[in-house]
């Protein structure tokens, strides 16, 4: 059984207030994730190993979005999302 039996995934939007380097005007922007929940029950047809694995499994989100675009019209530079973690859990 795969790990991504285990969860249900679906992608979100959270905002986070960011600092364009370039022109160091600070922003709020949209970050896209994709939130995998733990399942409530464990899939049909899995045996001991998979019982174990879904035990220690916990819900998660991880960043889609690695580069952004500066809001700021005299700037509109891309710059790259690093003051946020790439995975958190939930």
């Amino acid at each position: 059984m795969e790990e991504r039996d285990f969860f249900e995934e679906r992608p979100e939007q959270r905002k986070h207030m960011m600092t364009c380097p370039y022109c160091r005007e600070q922003n709020e922007y949209e970050v896209s994730w994709l939130v995998r929940r733990k399942r409530a029950q464990l899939p049909r047809g899995a045996d001991e190993r998979d019982r174990a694995r879904f035990a220690k499994a916990q819900s998660y989100m991880v960043r889609r979005d690695d580069m952004m675009g500066c809001k700021n019209i005299r700037c509109r530079k891309r710059f790259e999302v690093a003051g946020i973690q790439s995975v958190a859990f939930l």
